[in-house]
């Protein structure tokens, strides 16, 4: 491929993969408030889960065509950058209210799932039976969340709008338009061989769907009409995602190999902010409308996601599992251990993220990503560069031991 198509691959890949991700979560969150779960249960499940659809779908497309680097890098990259640099900018933005709910509940469980990839990666692979536990693990939490959010008294508000992205109620006669539109280009795209039958499987189911609920359901006013219009978001979302995955592999891929770059580099950079971008935009959008349950729990749950159903799913489906590179087990993974276990003392002070809380976090990401660069192009500034981290880390690891000592002394005064 030459650059021109290269760079336009790449660009409508994640094009693709933000507006996917968006169907996907604007239907997907809706259809979760008509039974009443909790904001807080919404954010760490169904939204989390739909903002890392394009995980899953370049995840799955990777280990597929035999690029376990970039499956299993996007994973890895992907959850240092949802705590980092999402919790980093979104903490800038506005201050964030932490749940007691995340720091005893969830964080540990992102904290456990982090430490079991590594051991279930130790042997070099992670195979169909480390993908049947993994699988197993997410729909166990997956379900008990739900039970529990339904028994606690805390539940969510069930008429609030859910936070998403979008700008057009589902019920504008605009979108009507855009669903015979996506039909007709879903049929005219698999006869001219720009779609696989995958892909317009989605388009078709999601397109017909969404008509149905404005022509039967009387413009998708009634709850049946307006649930078909949330499900045929669903299926075009996913549509969107599958297709968006497979260019930015192919983009990916080629720029790889062109600059000599590895595999495991692009996977745990351009390809997991990349596909980490319906997360961003989410968890921004929801700071800012100051529901931040759904902010801070959208990084949480895409985390603990990515770990259990993507891993386990590309594990599954892919023939022989995913191979793992070394390099990612000796750095990348014990990398994004100790991010999971950063986020248990700045959650705890005050339960809450503070603004500059939120500035380290930001550095710490900017100062990974440029250690992977200077890795990647050999660079000769490598060597000061790591000295100078050996030691800074040290530094904010004793401020956050200080600041985590300093709020249970006020909170044993206090008591």
């Amino acid at each position: 491929m030459d650059w021109i198509t290269i760079i336009l691959l790449l660009i409508a890949g994640l094009v693709l993969l933000v507006v996917g991700g968006e169907l996907l979560v604007r239907g997907a969150s809706s259809v979760a408030a008509v039974f009443g779960i909790s904001p807080l249960v919404i954010g760490l499940t169904v939204v989390a889960f739909g903002t890392s659809s394009p995980e899953l779908a370049v995840s799955i497309q990777a280990g597929l065509s035999g690029n376990s680097d970039i499956a299993v890098g996007n994973v890895v990259g992907s959850n240092i950058f949802n705590v980092l640099f999402i919790l980093g900018i979104c903490a800038l933005i506005l201050p964030l209210l932490v749940s007691r709910q995340l720091v005893r509940r969830e964080v540990p469980i992102m904290i456990g799932t982090s430490l079991l990839l590594l051991i279930l990666a130790l042997d070099g692979a992670i195979g169909l039976i480390d993908g049947l536990l993994l699988f197993t693990g997410m729909i166990g939490y997956t379900a008990w969340s739900i039970i529990a959010s339904r028994q606690e008294t805390a539940a969510a508000k069930g008429g609030d709008e859910p936070v998403t992205i979008d700008t057009i109620a589902g019920k504008s006669p605009l979108w009507l338009l855009g669903a015979v539109g996506v039909l007709v280009v879903a049929l005219v795209g698999y006869l001219l061989g720009w779609f696989d039958i995958v892909v317009t499987g989605f388009f078709v189911a999601g397109a017909l769907l969404f008509i149905a609920g404005s022509l039967f359901g009387k413009g998708g006013t009634t709850r049946a009409g307006d649930i078909a219009h949330q499900v045929g978001f669903i299926l075009a979302g996913l549509g969107t995602l599958v297709l968006g995955a497979g260019w930015l592999i192919d983009s990916a891929t080629a720029i790889a190999q062109a600059f000599g770059v590895s595999d495991l580099i692009i996977g745990l950079t351009i390809v997991a902010a990349g596909t980490s971008l319906p997360e961003v935009a989410t968890s921004i959008i929801a700071t800012i409308r100051k529901e931040r349950d759904i902010a801070i729990g959208n990084v949480v749950g895409s985390n603990i996601f990515n770990i259990l159903g993507i891993l386990g799913i590309a594990a599954i489906v892919t023939p022989g599992g995913l191979t793992v590179n070394p390099l990612i087990i000796s750095f990348d993974m014990p990398i994004m251990i100790a991010v999971a276990l950063a986020c248990l003392p700045i959650f705890f002070t005050g339960f809450s993220i503070a603004r500059w809380e939120g500035f380290l976090f930001l550095a710490s990401y900017v100062a990974y990503t440029l250690f992977l660069i200077l890795v990647a192009t050999a660079n000769p500034a490598l060597e000061t560069f790591t000295n100078a981290m050996l030691l800074v880390l040290p530094i904010i690891a004793a401020t956050l031991i200080w600041t985590t000592l300093q709020f249970l002394r006020s909170r044993r005064r206090a008591s």
